[in-house]
């Protein structure tokens, strides 16, 4: 009877947790998976259409546009990012003073909202009357300033405010696994006659291997799924030139006003099979890393 009583309180402790996954995370699957054979609005009712969704897919070039953004943009924030964390990491490691603070500076942005993040930097890169464009003429460093969010720059402007957000966290990540590597080891191949440059690719970059696999893997898919700071920079322009992959089918269930070229028609059924194929494309980069990853567990 205890036993029984025991198993019902430990059960009512995790039955909210449940009917949250339940209703906000199995429910919303199981409706897109229903509703991408379907044409449907969201209002009226649903025509089943079988697999020309899928089809239309196929046949959209706006999505694979926003395919092909998704990568590039996913691939600079990767190559920027992952570095230039690893070397904050390793530079706030030292015993230097106020690493405590710049620590909590660079880690800032983390806890920052992405929505109020995108409007701060709105108001830096605004090609018209932008802070840094009236630093860079008041001077003389441009004649009229930069159009940053303009069709050249705006994939590399969104890029860096990407890259901006995530160093902080990914840097914790590489400061904790740094101090989890044992001075004795540093100090016997100093004795040996290793250099710094020597003891970080053959002592550090080693043991950091699990750390590593895991920050590239939450890049990887923090990269391909992030929208939220372009949304809120150039809504996917100018001219598609940032719409990336999930953005095209947030938009897909809620349109939103602007100059993109992206559609603004709401349509649930498309977008539910938008989204499992974008599903389908995270997943495979995802399987992919993995395979690509099996020799960072090595420690040689």
């Amino acid at each position: 009877m205890n036993k029984t009583k025991n198993a019902a309180f430990a059960y009512s402790f995790l039955l909210p947790s449940a009917l949250l996954t339940l209703v906000l995370g199995i429910y919303p699957i199981a409706w897109a998976f229903r509703y991408m054979f379907y044409n449907y609005k969201g209002y009226g009712t649903a025509r089943f259409i079988g697999l020309d969704n899928f089809s239309r897919i196929l046949r959209d070039a706006e999505f694979w546009d926003s395919v092909v953004n998704t990568f590039v943009y996913a691939g600079g924030k990767l190559l920027l990012s992952i570095p230039l964390s690893l070397l904050l990491a390793a530079i706030l490691n030292r015993k230097i003073r106020g690493r405590q603070l710049l620590r909590a500076v660079f880690f800032m942005p983390t806890v920052i909202s992405t929505a109020v993040m995108a409007v701060v930097f709105f108001t830096i890169f605004n090609s018209y009357n932008g802070i840094l464009n009236q630093f860079l003429i008041k001077f003389n460093l441009s004649s009229s300033g930069i159009d940053w969010l303009g069709p050249k720059h705006a994939m590399l402007t969104v890029i860096l405010v990407a890259v901006w957000g995530a160093v902080g966290n990914y840097m914790l990540l590489f400061l904790a696994g740094l101090q989890n590597i044992p001075e004795d080891v540093y100090e016997s191949s100093s004795l040996d006659g290793a250099n710094k440059i020597q003891q970080f690719r053959f002592i550090t970059l080693p043991m950091l291997g699990p750390v590593l696999q895991m920050v590239i893997m939450l890049a990887i898919i923090n990269a391909l799924k992030g929208y939220e700071s372009i949304m809120v920079l150039t809504e996917g322009g100018p001219a598609g030139k940032t719409e990336v992959m999930f953005l095209y089918l947030y938009k897909l269930f809620f349109p939103v006003g602007g100059s993109s070229a992206s559609t603004q028609v709401q349509e649930f059924g498309y977008g539910s099979a938008v989204a499992f194929v974008s599903a389908v494309i995270v997943g495979m980069i995802s399987l992919i890393y993995f395979y690509a990853s099996r020799r960072m567990n090595r420690i040689d």
